[in-house]
């Protein structure tokens, strides 16, 4: 009797973790399609900017970013050329790779040219970085490592076709990498819950309250909530209790996890209605498409995907686009191939492990729970690269950027808004940015005091004024209105000049 207690314990033991660390492949499946959806729409906000951050004649020309970061400089396709014509190439190129992605076409290798073209992207100009695209990155990665082409893709639809249909009877993958995204996940909400929880706001309740008067911020319905701070109380409240509770994540299992995943869901599309924070609400939700349980994605494959896949007219569209595209496939091949697959079995959940283990050590490093060792101290903060979003507090300063101009012919322009300058509080605070992007990069050129970035800035600004004005810009001043946080009294503003810059230099 006893012989057979151990082994069926150490099963259950086994069973239990797998279902918290496995993933359904039809999860795997959502999750790459909105991948390759996550990457168009980035690269079509990105587009409207392509010149400006991306570029020679823009705000970080290449000379630039080889001073400021040369080994991002080092690292970037995008930076083999400063012209416009080779960052759209590449734009295409990656959209290729997007739409390849989306419909599971030879998965493996686009994903894997997918992520070095973004790390590329990402590395030509930090300066406009986010915590959406970090996540973004790294769900990629981790993607390298999963089945996403399993189901419902053009790979699944080429093994049918050759017989080949997978060999595993579960739909559920439970393996090392499953762990590590779903960790992933989890650590971002974690790590930031731990920030959070050593600010003054969050602990008074106050924090949500503070960003909805950020006028820089808030858009759409935001405009509306923030006439109501007792309910954006209550959902300061929810939002701190979630994440605190985020490692349930991993402790829960079917729609237990579903629902509290759904919550999350919900709060990320919320931000996204109500606040100008780029792509990064809409990575959040992709990011926890892994946790929801089988029993929705078989409602999606029994009421969506099944009836898609007896219509004549679908059947064909699909058989049609899989025949456009190459395929190879000869004997000589599909022998390496599975002498490399056979390889890489024993080899990928080892370094897969190992990273795991890495970026367990990492977060615990950039919150303090775990002592940095000097020698990586010495090289690099874990502090500055964490989860910080609204961590440990809300800006306490609001503000706009004003940029007055001389021209040759002694009018006086708003060099940055093309428009005659005017300090007066916009109606419209948050459309004073571009886009979130501008806002991310204002607010380095605002803090950073680096005096080369800000050249850079008003380097720009001279550029594309005299481009296409016959009436030259000769200098200009960059300054920044700012308006204090005061949720009980007069929030005066302020005129603060950051620099000065002549065009002619």
């Amino acid at each position: 009797m006893s012989r057979s207690v151990g082994p069926t314990v150490l099963a259950r033991g086994r069973e239990a973790v797998a279902r918290r660390v496995g993933v359904d492949v039809r999860a795997l499946a959502v999750f790459r399609f909105s991948l390759g959806l996550l990457l168009l729409l980035d690269l079509l906000l990105r587009s409207r900017n392509l010149v400006a951050f991306y570029t020679d004649a823009g705000t970080l020309p290449r000379s630039l970013l080889a001073a400021e970061y040369p080994t991002f400089a080092e690292l970037s396709l995008h930076a083999l050329s400063g012209v416009a014509w080779w960052q759209g190439l590449l734009f295409v190129v990656a959209g290729v790779l997007a739409l390849s992605l989306l419909v599971g076409y030879r998965t493996k290798t686009t994903l894997l040219l997918s992520w070095l073209l973004l790390v590329s992207l990402h590395a030509r100009n930090p300066l406009v970085l986010n915590g959406g695209d970090s996540l973004l990155r790294r769900l990629l990665f981790w993607g390298l490592f999963l089945p996403l082409g399993r189901r419902w893709s053009l790979d699944s639809l080429r093994r049918e076709r050759r017989e080949e249909a997978d060999r595993i009877t579960t739909n559920r993958v439970a393996t090392v990498a499953s762990a590590a995204l779903l960790t992933q996940v989890v650590l971002v909400y974690a790590t930031n819950a731990i920030i959070k929880l050593r600010g003054e706001y969050w602990r008074d309740g106050s924090a949500i309250v503070r960003v909805f008067s950020l006028d820089q911020m808030v858009v759409f319905l935001g405009d509306v909530l923030a006439g109501y701070p007792e309910v954006l109380h209550v959902f300061g409240e929810l939002w701190l209790v979630m994440v605190v509770a985020s490692p349930l994540l991993l402790v829960l299992t079917g729609r237990a996890r579903g629902a509290f995943a759904a919550l999350f869901v919900g709060m990320h599309l919320g931000m996204l209605s109500t606040m100008k924070l780029g792509i990064f609400p809409l990575v959040s939700v992709v990011a926890l498409l892994a946790f929801f349980p089988p029993s929705l994605w078989q409602t999606v494959e029994s009421r969506v995907v099944d009836p898609l896949r007896r219509r004549d007219r679908v059947a064909r569209g699909m058989t049609r686009l899989d025949g456009l595209l190459p395929a190879v496939s000869t004997e000589s091949v599909h022998a390496r191939v599975g002498r490399l697959r056979a390889l890489t079995a024993r080899l990928v959940p080892a370094v897969v492990t190992v990273l795991l283990a890495l970026i367990l050590v990492w977060n615990a490093m950039s919150v303090g729970v775990v002592a940095t060792p000097d020698v990586v101290e010495s090289n690099v903060e874990p502090g500055q690269f964490t989860w910080n979003m609204f961590a440990p507090g809300p800006l306490s300063v609001d503000g706009w950027f004003v940029v007055p101009g001389r021209l040759d012919s002694g009018e006086r322009v708003d060099a940055f808004r093309r428009a005659p300058v005017d300090w007066e509080k916009p109606a419209d605070v948050d459309k004073t940015y571009p886009s979130a992007r501008w806002r991310k990069y204002l607010q380095d050129v605002r803090w950073s005091g680096d005096d080369d970035v800000r050249r850079g800035f008003a380097s720009y600004l001279c550029h594309r004024w005299n481009t296409n004005h016959d009436d030259e810009l000769q200098s200009l001043t960059v300054s920044y209105v700012q308006q204090p946080t005061r949720l009980d009294g007069p929030e005066p503003t302020e005129r603060v000049t950051l620099f000065e810059h002549t065009c002619s230099a």
